[in-house]
C-alpha cells in the first residue's frame, strides 16, 4: 500500500519512457506518478508550483524528478520537452473541479490551453491520455454512452467538452495517439480531506458519521487503483482507430449516498445513525449521475475491479498507516508544512568550524520537524575544506559541496549556492559559526507567517567595544545614504523565501551586495533580533582594509549621495569664491586700501580647490569603475565541483547541465 509494488508492475514496465506525469500534485496525479515511480525512474512529476506539492512532498519524491512547469506559457513547455523528450504523457492538470477553483478565465486557460500547449509540442510517436471529467454530460448524467450528446452545466464541464474536442481534432487532423478518460467519482489514497470519502472514513475511524447531504443523491464510485490501470491500459492499446476517442471510466453501478453511508457502517460496524441534510448539497449535485464503461472495456479490457466494501477498507488502513490526523491532515491545512530548507553556507578557512555547523543545522531542523538540504560553499579555500566537506557528502545526501577557481567572495559564494538551491526557502550563512543555527527556528516562525525575507538584525556583537561602534556608526550613515531603505545592522544572515531566491539569482549585475540587492527587490520583509557571537576557530578573515572596501562597496552600490555632495559643493564654493572676488575688489577700493597681496592665500585656495577635484573625480572613478566591470560580463563565479550525495560533476559539461536541471 505504502511501499508495496503495485499489481500492475509488468503494465508500467511496458510504458515507452520518458514518462510525463502533468499535474502530478493533484490527487490522481500523485497515485498515477507514484505508482509509476516505484517501478520506473525515468517518470517525471511536473508541477507548477513545488512550494505547494505537499502530497509530493510527503511522498519524498527526489527533486531530479519533479519538473517546474507553466502549462499557460509555450516556452515553458517547449523547453521541458526538448530537454526530456517525452515519449507518454499523463495529463491530469486542470483548474475547477473545486467549489474553491472559483476563476472563470483560469477554468479555461487551464483545461484548454494548457492542453493545447502541451498537444503543441507532442509527435506521432508520443502517447497523450487526458483526465477527462464525467461532468462533461452535464444533465445528460444517467448512464450516458461516448455517443450520447453532452449538455454540460457549468465552466468547468464545458471547458473540458472543449479540451475532448481539441484532442479529437489533434487525433483526426494531425495524426497523435491522444485518449480522453471521462472520470467519474475518484476515491481512495492521497485525495483532498475536505472530500466526501476523506471526511467519512475519517469520521468512521472515531466511529462516527460526517454531516451529509441528501440521500438521494448518486455517484459512480471508482477506486483510485483502478482508475491508475485505466491511464496504464489506455497507454499501453491505444490504436489509430481508437485515438482522439472519449472512454467513461466508471464501475456502471448507480451509488447513492444512503448507500455510501450504510456499506460504511455495515463494513465497520458504526452503529451511529446518519443526519441527513446535515450538509447542504452542492449545486450540481444529481440523483442519476453513473456511467456506462463498456466501450473501454470493449477496445481495451479494462474493468473496475475494486468493490466499494474493498475500496472503503484499503483508503482507511492506508489513513491507519500514514497516521492520517498527524501528516496527511496538516500538511493539506498548510501546504508549505513539511518544507525544505536550504542552507547555503560561504566556506573559507572554516575547515574546523563546518562539522559543528553541519550538526548544530541537521539537529535545528529535526527538531523543526522540515526537512534539509546544506550546500556549502568552498570558496577555494587553502585549509582542508573540501577534504572535510566531502566526507560530510558522503554520509548525508542531502548535503552538496561546491568548490570554485578561486576566491570570489562571500557574496559569490551566496549566489553559486542559491542557483542550484532547490528547497523552498534559503538560509544564508557564514561558515565561522558567527550566524547561529540556532536562529534558524526565529526566521522559520516568520516565514510561514508570510514574510518572504526574513533578516538577522545584530542587536549585539561580541567583539571590542570600538570595532561595535565604528559598525554601528556605518550603519547608520549608509541607511541616511542610500537611496532604498536598507535595514540597520542587518547581514547576509537571513532566510529567504525561493521566489525571491530566483529574483536575486536572475539580476545581472556582476558586482553584487546582497544585503543591499535584499531590499531592492522588495516582497514582504521583516527582522529577528539575534547576538552576533564571535568566532569559534581562528581568526576572522576581515580586517580595516576589507571593512573599508566593503563599506565603498555598499555606499557606491546603493547610494548616489558622493556625487550630489560633490555637486553640493561646486556650487556652495562657486558662490563662495565669487563673494570672495566681490570682498577682494571691495576691500581693495574702499575699506582696506593697504591689503597686503600674500601668497599663503593663494596657496591655501589652491591645496583646498585641488583636494576637492581629485576628491570628486575620485568618486567619479568609483562609479565608472563598476560601470566598467559591468560592461564586462565576466560570471560572477566559476564552479570546478559540485558533489551531490556521494555523486561528483566534475566537467563542465556535467556542471552545466546539473545547474540547467536544478534551477528552477
Amino acid at each position: 500500500m505504502l511501499d508495496s509494488l503495485p499489481h500492475y508492475r509488468d503494465k508500467i514496465e511496458q510504458l515507452k519512457g520518458p514518462i510525463f506525469v502533468f499535474g502530478a500534485s493533484g490527487f490522481i496525479g500523485a497515485n498515477l506518478f507514484n505508482d509509476i515511480f516505484k517501478i520506473r525512474k525515468d517518470c517525471y512529476a511536473l508541477t507548477h508550483d513545488a512550494t505547494k506539492a505537499w502530497r509530493l512532498k510527503l511522498l519524498n519524491v527526489p527533486f531530479e524528478n519533479i519538473i517546474h512547469c507553466d502549462i499557460l506559457s509555450d516556452n515553458s513547455v517547449r523547453e521541458v520537452f526538448e530537454k526530456y523528450k517525452p515519449q507518454t504523457l499523463f495529463n491530469l492538470a486542470a483548474y475547477g473541479a473545486y467549489s474553491k477553483q472559483s476563476s472563470v478565465n483560469l477554468t479555461y486557460e487551464t483545461n484548454v490551453i494548457g492542453t493545447a500547449n502541451i498537444l503543441q509540442n507532442c509527435s506521432k510517436e508520443t502517447v497523450y491520455i487526458h483526465a477527462g471529467s464525467s461532468s462533461e454530460y452535464g444533465f445528460n448524467c444517467t448512464a450516458p454512452k461516448e455517443t450520447d450528446r453532452v449538455e454540460p452545466n457549468s465552466h468547468y464541464a464545458v471547458s473540458k467538452v472543449s479540451a475532448a474536442y481539441l484532442l479529437e481534432y489533434y487525433a483526426k487532423v494531425l495524426d497523435l495517439k491522444t485518449l480522453n478518460l471521462r472520470l467519474y467519482s475518484i476515491y481512495g489514497y492521497w485525495e483532498e480531506p475536505d472530500r466526501l470519502i476523506p471526511k467519512l472514513i475519517e469520521s468512521v475511524r472515531n466511529g462516527e458519521l460526517p454531516s451529509l447531504v441528501s440521500p438521494d443523491i448518486s455517484r459512480d464510485f471508482v477506486f483510485i487503483e483502478d482508475c491508475v490501470e485505466a491511464f496504464l491500459d489506455a497507454a499501453l492499446k491505444i490504436t489509430s482507430e481508437t485515438a482522439g476517442r472519449s472512454y467513461n471510466i466508471a464501475t456502471g453501478r448507480k451509488t447513492t449516498i444512503g448507500d455510501l453511508v450504510e456499506t460504511s457502517r455495515k463494513t465497520f460496524g458504526i452503529a451511529q445513525e446518519p443526519k441527513w441534510g446535515s450538509m447542504s448539497n452542492r449545486k450540481w449535485d444529481l440523483a442519476e449521475w453513473y456511467g456506462d464503461p463498456d466501450a473501454f472495456e470493449a477496445d481495451f479490457g479494462w474493468k473496475a475491479k475494486t468493490s466499494l466494501e474493498d475500496g472503503l477498507a484499503k483508503t482507511k488502513n492506508w489513513q491507519d498507516a500514514l497516521k492520517y490526523e498527524d501528516s496527511i491532515l496538516p500538511a493539506f491545512l498548510n501546504p508549505k508544512l513539511n518544507p525544505v530548507i536550504t542552507a547555503i553556507i560561504a566556506c573559507y578557512k572554516d575547515a574546523q568550524a563546518i562539522p559543528f555547523m553541519y550538526e548544530r543545522i541537521v539537529k535545528t531542523c529535526n527538531d523543526l520537524k522540515v526537512r534539509y538540504e546544506i550546500i556549502f560553499v568552498n570558496d577555494s579555500s587553502p585549509d582542508n575544506q573540501e577534504e572535510v566537506i566531502n566526507k560530510i557528502c558522503d554520509k548525508d545526501p542531502n548535503v552538496v559541496g561546491i568548490s570554485h577557481s578561486r576566491n570570489f567572495g562571500s557574496q559569490s559564494a551566496f549566489l553559486s549556492g542559491m542557483e542550484i538551491a532547490t528547497g523552498d526557502c534559503v538560509v544564508l550563512m557564514d561558515g565561522d559559526l558567527q550566524d547561529p543555527p540556532e536562529i534558524i527556528p526565529a526566521f522559520y516562525e516568520k516565514w510561514m507567517e508570510g514574510n518572504d525575507v526574513v533578516y538577522g538584525v545584530r542587536v549585539q556583537r561580541e567583539m571590542k567595544p570600538h570595532i561595535h561602534f565604528f559598525y554601528k556608526t556605518f550603519y547608520k550613515i549608509f541607511q541616511s545614504l542610500s537611496y532604498i531603505p536598507i535595514p540597520r545592522d542587518a547581514g547576509d544572515f537571513s532566510m529567504i523565501d525561493r521566489k525571491v531566491v530566483k529574483e536575486l539569482v536572475d539580476l545581472p549585475e556582476t558586482e553584487q551586495f546582497l544585503r543591499g540587492l535584499r531590499a531592492w527587490v522588495g516582497f514582504k520583509q521583516t527582522g529577528v533580533p539575534y547576538v552576533r557571537p564571535e568566532r569559534m576557530f581562528g581568526v576572522s578573515t576581515n580586517n580595516w582594509t576589507k571593512n573599508i572596501w566593503w563599506a565603498k562597496k555598499a555606499i557606491f552600490s546603493f547610494s548616489f549621495a558622493p556625487l550630489e555632495l560633490m555637486s553640493y559643493a561646486g556650487f556652495t564654493l562657486t558662490g563662495l569664491s565669487i563673494l570672495g572676488i566681490i570682498w577682494q575688489i571691495l576691500a581693495k577700493l574702499f575699506f582696506f586700501r593697504d591689503t597686503p597681496q600674500g601668497i599663503s592665500t593663494v596657496i591655501v585656495l589652491i591645496v583646498f580647490f585641488g583636494g576637492l577635484t581629485i576628491l570628486g573625480i575620485s568618486f567619479l572613478g568609483e562609479y565608472i569603475t563598476k560601470i566598467f566591470e559591468e560592461t564586462k560580463k565576466r560570471p560572477k563565479y566559476i564552479r570546478t565541483r559540485i558533489r551531490r550525495g556521494s555523486k561528483s560533476y566534475k566537467t563542465a559539461d556535467e556542471i552545466r547541465t546539473l545547474v540547467k536541471q536544478l534551477r528552477k
